[in-house]
């Protein structure tokens, strides 16, 4: 009997040191949720297989060992509101801080994910980035972005972001701080 108790407390406690919804990492050591896509990593390609889907490009930067990438996805990304937002209007890729694999711009310039975060400007993960439907000739993803969210923010914030991204709150002339406030204040 005390062994069966013994067996129940050990149990218990490796349950709860689990996180409740852990994401599988990849062998780059990157969160790999279902929503993600695996692509050439050619934004110019990645943006008209959205287009086509009708969906958002987003670009999101992360790296291995990443608290914040860590806790987006495992406590905001599950959210199944954010989720379904992501599902419905987001074609995401997903870039290594410190990869080496290849990476596109829209300006044809190739680099590797690392200098491609470099040449853009990213410094934090994760880094969201989010494209406009379509890209004016020339320019990088940096100067094309219609927002980049730089770090780790709660729920209310990023469901926030996708909807206003969504919507296009960025041409109303919306101003995003007080369209989360009201998001926040209407319960949303």
């Amino acid at each position: 009997m005390i062994r069966l108790k013994t067996l129940f407390v050990a149990l218990a406690l490796t349950l709860a040191a689990s996180p409740a919804l852990a994401v599988d990492l990849g062998d780059d050591g990157l969160h790999k949720p279902a929503w993600l896509r695996e692509t050439f990593k050619d934004l110019r390609e990645d943006l008209a297989e959205a287009n086509a889907e009708g969906k958002r490009l987003l670009v999101t930067y992360e790296q291995r060992g990443c608290i914040y990438c860590t806790k987006m996805h495992e406590e905001v990304f599950p959210d199944p509101a954010i989720e379904a937002l992501i599902l419905e209007h987001y074609f995401v890729v997903q870039l290594n801080l410190f990869g080496d694999v290849e990476v596109t711009d829209f300006d044809g310039t190739v680099l590797t994910e690392k200098d491609m975060a470099m040449r853009w400007g990213v410094m934090f993960t994760p880094t969201l980035i989010f494209l406009p439907e379509t890209v004016p000739e020339g320019q990088t993803a940096a100067d094309a972005a219609v927002a980049m969210m730089p770090g780790a923010f709660g729920k209310g914030t990023t469901k926030a972001l996708l909807i206003w991204v969504r919507d296009h709150g960025y041409d109303t002339g919306e101003n995003f701080q007080k369209f989360v406030a009201e998001q926040m204040n209407a319960g949303n």
